[in-house]
């Protein structure tokens, strides 16, 4: 830790509530924070990391139980550090990762401070930098990274009936099957939350109902390696945009039990019930959209594509992987999708409670600034904002398609201190008139008064 960095950390450490200045605030603790913090310790930038909670808070508390990284821990973790005594090819459990993430920040000594909340950020007026009120004093820095993640607020859509009957949670707040009351249960949502959810309700013995709309479902695995290895090597993680349609398609991904590809027509034949969008509730009757087969179709298509192109692969390059026929091997269509269900009563059907696997939105209401659309989405070219001074990390395709991956998450963030050390570059710089007076001054006796005109010179540009 640089000397400017422990003596901001010292301070909040202290609990002290007098103003201080560091270069960068980093507002954020998890994955991209720590990132950040790695990257600007590296190359010198002084800067603090505030977090509200703990370290990487969202993976202790804002997940199930049993929940386990979605990726392999020789893919979804950082290039300095590996998973201390996991097999390479395993799905990290949550606390493990969360536990991945504390000992990578102590691995640098990460100026981070835990229990801090960030209350306004403001850009200063008249003056560089910004005016940040936290729940522990006021800091004034030269630049603000954004690392707070998309994950911010449960979203559960207006559509969810009011009904008292009902145990209704996000899938933020489900933790395991014993948490919900006896009955049957609907789960909204089939990416890789509500599909995990409703598997392992399932497994518990419950009836569970699953709204299932548009996704892609990628093999787990195909001829012995995982699927992020073939987007790795066939380039899809590097894919700049999302393609058109595809803003709210999800992915049905599962890390569970090992690891194993989703499929939606085997869920079914073991029991659950698969429905399609859930449109409306009236009455105490849900009514979903007929668009199941299509759903599935759909995901069958991506599914098969890349299997196509990971074959293509394989022949073009001679690589000597063994063949696997059995995994485009398509079970029969169940009742369910043959004869959908197009209205549930929910009384009758049993259905005790709902979950809602519907993904968050971002809430910047701290941030007062001129960095976002009429949408109120943030407004930038890889993470470097709108609004000058200010930088997002941490986002899903923030950059790239991988940007919303652990890995993904430390290169972004390798941009932007990059960009914030070259700002601070142009920034330094001074014109030959303000260099000599800074030499003039520094030949000046000691307690001598500089001319006004030398002392202003001497002072342009920014702390």
């Amino acid at each position: 830790m640089t000397d400017l960095n422990q003596t901001a950390f010292q301070k909040y450490t202290d609990r002290a509530v007098e103003k201080i200045e560091i270069d960068t605030l980093v507002v954020g603790a998890g994955q991209a924070g720590v990132a950040m913090s790695e990257h600007l310790s590296k190359l010198g930038v002084s800067h603090l990391v505030l977090e509200r909670n703990r370290i990487a808070e969202a993976w202790r508390t804002g997940r199930w139980d049993s929940l386990v990284a979605n990726g392999p821990a020789w893919h979804d973790r950082f290039p300095g550090l590996e998973f201390d005594g996991l097999d390479p090819d395993a799905f990290a459990p949550k606390e493990r990762v969360a536990d991945y993430f504390e000992a990578y920040a102590k691995k640098f000594n990460a100026p981070i401070r835990t229990g801090v909340e960030v209350k306004k950020v403001e850009r200063n007026a008249g003056r560089p930098g910004f005016t940040i009120e936290t729940s522990e004093g006021v800091i004034e820095a030269n630049q603000v990274v954004v690392a707070t993640g998309p994950f911010q607020r449960p979203v559960i859509p207006p559509i969810a009936p009011e009904d008292e009957q009902l145990t209704q949670i996000h899938s933020a707040q489900y933790r395991n099957p014993q948490q919900l009351p006896e009955g049957a249960v609907l789960v909204v949502g089939a990416g890789s939350s509500g599909v995990q959810i409703a598997d392992e309700l399932q497994r518990a013995g419950k009836q569970v109902y699953l709204s299932v709309g548009a996704h892609d479902r990628p093999p787990r695995a195909y001829r012995n390696r995982d699927f992020c290895w073939w987007l790795g090597v066939l380039g899809e993680w590097d894919a700049e945009g999302v393609q058109p349609g595809k803003e709210h398609v999800t992915i049905a991904v599962s890390g569970a039990r090992g690891g194993h590809t989703v499929d939606f027509r085997r869920l079914a034949h073991q029991g659950m019930t698969l429905v399609g969008l859930t449109k409306a509730f009236n009455d105490g009757v849900v009514s979903f959209e007929s668009n199941l087969a299509d759903n599935l179709a759909r995901g069958d298509e991506n599914y098969l594509a890349l299997l196509d192109a990971a074959d293509a692969y394989i022949a073009c390059n001679g690589l000597d992987l063994p063949e696997e026929p059995e995994a485009r091997t398509v079970l029969p269509d169940p009742e369910c999708v043959t004869n959908p269900i197009l209205e549930l009563d929910l009384a009758e059907a049993g259905v005790t409670s709902i979950v809602w696997a519907t993904g968050y939105s971002v809430d910047y209401s701290w941030l007062k600034v001129d960095a976002f659309n009429a949408n109120g989405k943030p407004q930038h070219q890889r993470g470097v904002s709108t609004e000058p001074g200010v930088y997002f990390v941490g986002l899903p395709w923030l950059s790239r398609r991988g940007s919303a991956f652990i890995w993904g998450v430390w290169h972004d963030a390798k941009h932007i201190a990059d960009h914030i050390v070259k700002q601070r570059t142009y920034l330094a710089y001074r014109d030959a008139s303000q260099r000599q007076a800074e030499a003039d001054l520094k030949q000046m006796p000691d307690g001598a008064q500089p001319d006004s005109h030398i002392q202003k010179a001497s002072l342009m540009g920014v702390r």
